[in-house]
C-alpha cells in the first residue's frame, strides 16, 4: 500500500467511532484531512447528520466547508465528543510530536477540550524515541530573536520555519522554530526547560492528550492505547 492508502486506511477507521449529534474537533495535516473528506462524504449520503465541528486551522476550516462539513468557534461546541488528528511521532507511551504542519497551538487547545481524541498515522509515525526529527516551537515574534539565540546556546541547534523567503506565520500570528531534543534528554526535560522562558507559546509535545491511535500498516489497522 502507498503511504496515502495508509493515511486513508486509518482515516476510515476513525470514521468508525463518529456518531450522528457529535461535537467534533477535526485536525490538521494531510492524514487528518483525509478523516475530513470522509466525514463530508458521510454527511453527503446522510450517513451521519447534525455533526458539530470545530477545526485545529484555518486549512482544514476551509476543506470543512469545500466538503459540506459545517464549522463552528471552539467556544459553541466544546467539551467536544471527539478529536481526530494525525502526529509527526508517536512513542510507546502514546506520547506525541505534533506541529511540523505548523497548528500546534490550536490543535493542543482543541484536544484539550475533546473528551476522546484519537491520533490516525501510518507505522513510520511510530518511534523508539521522542525527538528524532525537528521538534516545533511556538513563539511571539517580539521573543524570536532573543529565544532563537537562547536555543543556540544551548545546543537546541534552532531552525526559523519558513514559507518561501518569509518566516511562517501561524494562525495566531506567531513564529515557529524547529528544534533537535539533545540525544541524552529524554523530551519532557526540554520542554519543562522550553515553557519557563517567556516568550515561549507552546511546544509540539503532546504528553497526555491522546486517548488512542490508529495505525495503519499494510498488513492492516491496529488501535493503540496507553500501556496500564
Amino acid at each position: 500500500m502507498t503511504p496515502q492508502e495508509l493515511k486513508i486506511e486509518a482515516a476510515r477507521e476513525a470514521m468508525k467511532d463518529v456518531r450522528s449529534g457529535m461535537s467534533l474537533g477535526l485536525g490538521s495535516g494531510s492524514t487528518a484531512e483525509e478523516f475530513v473528506r470522509l466525514l463530508g462524504q458521510a454527511v453527503k449520503s446522510g450517513t451521519i447528520a447534525n455533526v458539530r465541528c470545530t477545526c485545529t486551522s484555518k486549512r482544514t476550516e476551509s476543506l470543512a466547508h469545500d466538503v459540506g462539513v459545517s464549522t463552528f468557534a471552539l467556544a459553541e461546541v466544546a467539551p467536544i465528543d471527539l478529536a481526530v488528528d494525525g502526529a509527526d511521532e508517536i512513542d510507546g507511551n502514546l506520547r506525541l510530536i505534533k506541529g511540523r504542519g505548523g497548528a500546534l497551538l490550536r490543535e493542543k487547545i482543541v484536544e484539550q477540550q475533546a473528551r476522546k481524541f484519537i491520533v490516525i498515522a501510518d507505522e513510520s509515525k511510530i518511534v523508539a524515541r521522542l525527538g528524532e526529527g525537528a521538534f516545533p516551537v511556538e513563539v511571539t515574534p517580539f521573543a524570536l530573536d532573543v529565544l532563537f539565540r537562547r536555543f543556540s546556546d544551548e545546543g537546541l541547534q534552532p531552525s526559523l520555519r519558513m514559507a518561501g523567503d518569509q518566516p511562517r506565520v501561524t494562525d495566531e500570528g506567531n513564529r515557529i522554530v524547529d528544534i533537535r531534543v539533545p540525544q541524552k534528554s529524554d523530551i519532557a526535560d526540554v520542554v519543562d526547560g522550553l515553557r519557563a522562558m517567556a516568550g515561549v507559546v507552546e511546544t509540539g509535545f503532546f504528553p497526555h492528550e491522546a486517548t488512542e491511535a490508529i495505525i495503519a500498516a499494510p498488513t492492516g489497522v491496529r488501535r493503540m492505547r496507553r500501556p496500564g
